[in-house]
């Protein structure tokens, strides 16, 4: 795939709830090494959309592409191996597991996973071991919790939960991160920490983010292009400044003000 073709490209997406259309004939392109907003009122169909795109729910209809391969029909686990990942709203971290060791279980075909792998060659589990987690500390180190390596995951705030979800992902090294409101619950400061991590994961490590997030302070410093959607559907896209300009986006949110919920 060249460097202009689109990463990620949905075509006429559809999917129906009973006689609930969520995501009406819905396309739209994210390019490679971009940082790509998604924004739209309550009911837009963005969560949606993000469920279709990685495999959590099938598709009504259209086609979903992703680094030259159609993944429509999918499951969660086959997007994940091919570089697509998401998070959530509501962190997934887990609770009962120290910080380090919720990276250290993300690689997957770990030599210790085999039946016999510990009995018959131990040195080879254990050096894996050794590199995932030297690995484990250095994307730690990235996103600023190595402090926090040896705590358990539940104990966080918060914003640390959202940096633990991002340096997860990180650890399977994606070429692309679906990012499902990065800022909600976060305090200002983590909210920085946050967001340059995910400047630095694209422009440093070259992955792709699709954002969705209703703080457009955030949308405006991070994301170019934006993307609007509305009952299930793309009605814009630009720059952040182009977009709240937009008569039509306008009046999509109440009182023509940008900035309620996503």
């Amino acid at each position: 795939m060249t460097e202009s073709m689109p990463l990620l490209q949905v075509r006429d997406a559809v999917k129906d709830f009973g006689g609930v259309r969520a995501v009406d004939n819905c396309s739209l392109d994210v390019m490679r090494g971009t940082i790509t907003g998604l924004i739209g009122p309550n009911g837009a169909g963005k969560t949606t959309l993000f469920n279709l795109v990685s495999g959590a729910i099938p598709l009504s209809g259209g086609r979903i592409i992703f680094d030259g391969e159609e993944i429509h029909g999918s499951k969660m686990h086959q997007t994940f191996a091919r570089g697509l990942m998401r998070t959530f709203q509501i962190p997934r971290e887990m609770k009962g597991m120290t910080v380090l060791e919720n990276l250290m279980v993300v690689p997957a075909r770990q030599t210790g996973e085999r039946l016999w792998a510990s009995w018959l060659t131990p040195w080879r589990v254990a050096r894996q071991e050794r590199d995932i987690e030297e690995r484990a500390m250095e994307t730690l180190e990235f996103v600023r919790l190595s402090h926090l390596a040896d705590e358990y995951a539940g104990n966080l705030s918060t914003g640390q939960k959202k940096l633990l979800e991002l340096a997860r992902t990180l650890m399977a090294e994606p070429k692309m991160v679906l990012l499902d409101e990065p800022a909600a619950g976060v305090n200002r400061t983590l909210l920085g920490d946050l967001a340059a991590d995910i400047r630095r994961a694209c422009d440093e490590r070259g992955v792709t983010f699709l954002l969705i997030e209703h703080d457009m302070e955030l949308v405006a410093r991070l994301c170019d292009p934006v993307i609007v959607m509305a009952n299930g559907s793309v009605i814009a896209e630009g720059t952040p400044g182009e977009v709240q300009s937009d008569p039509q986006v306008l009046e999509v949110y109440l009182g023509g003000v940008i900035g309620g919920p996503a």
